[in-house]
């Protein structure tokens, strides 16, 4: 997927003269955590979030330093956060040259960029102009569009069974004498496992196999040094 493919095209923007509080009204108005912020020639200048408005100094939660925090600052950041508590316009808490990706930017670029950049929203470009925006919410709405996608025609249970097994076998975690059984797309796992965790890994890897309707844990837990073996949960469940 791409960055055109999840976007919202239609952006709700602000000026950067616009005052915080119209710009608070229109986040809170369209449930918006940010706004784009666009100048009267429809350049972006920069974004607008609801964390630039966590230290205001009219709710008292200005930042509070001592003396000696305060000198080793230095008078420019101070200054900067002055102005970022008491001004009263977009421009003056917006945070000025945000990241921004193309229309054909990949999906994976977008979360890497989202994660190595901590932030939450990415203005898609087209040159210099602003054609949409992609949130986190954005992502998720492509993750959630993947249960509506054509089936695999290939999905029968042979394939399931040797992707299944290709993907496990190819990882460091993968199960001792690991095995896999196809009937009708019900997927049973066989093996043995060290470390609880490969079974989780084990059963996503094959519930994202494409054609798989169901899948039954048989993967024993044994412990590496006393060599205690303990049957699956599944197993234990249906036994007792």
């Amino acid at each position: 997927m791409r960055a055109h493919q999840i976007m919202t095209k239609d952006v709700i923007t602000v000026t950067p003269r616009a005052s915080i509080e119209d710009a608070a009204n229109i986040m809170l108005r369209c449930h918006l955590s940010g706004l784009p912020v666009v100048d009267e020639d429809g350049q972006l200048k920069g974004i607008v979030s609801e964390s630039d408005f966590l230290h205001r100094s009219e709710i008292g939660t200005g930042r509070k330093r001592s003396a000696l925090l305060e000198f080793f600052c230095g008078p420019g950041r101070l200054a900067t956060e002055f102005v970022h508590e008491r001004g009263r316009r977009v421009e003056d808490v917006m945070t000025c040259d945000p990241v921004t990706v193309e229309e054909d930017t990949s999906l994976d670029e977008l979360v890497h960029l989202m994660e190595q950049k901590g932030i939450k929203r990415l203005p898609v470009m087209k040159g210099t102009s602003l054609v949409g925006i992609v949130t986190r919410s954005n992502v998720l709405r492509a993750v959630a569009s993947i249960a509506h996608q054509i089936p695999d025609p290939t999905a029968d249970d042979i394939h399931i069974q040797d992707r299944i097994l290709r993907q496990v076998n190819s990882t460091h975690w993968r199960p001792i004498s690991f095995e896999v059984t196809v009937s009708d797309g019900i997927v049973h796992l066989h093996g043995i496992i060290t470390d609880d965790r490969a079974r989780q890994a084990a059963v996503v890897a094959a519930e994202n196999t494409s054609g798989v309707k169901q899948v039954h844990d048989h993967l024993c837990f044994m412990e590496p040094y006393s060599g205690f073996v303990m049957e699956s949960p599944d197993d234990i469940k249906a036994a007792s």
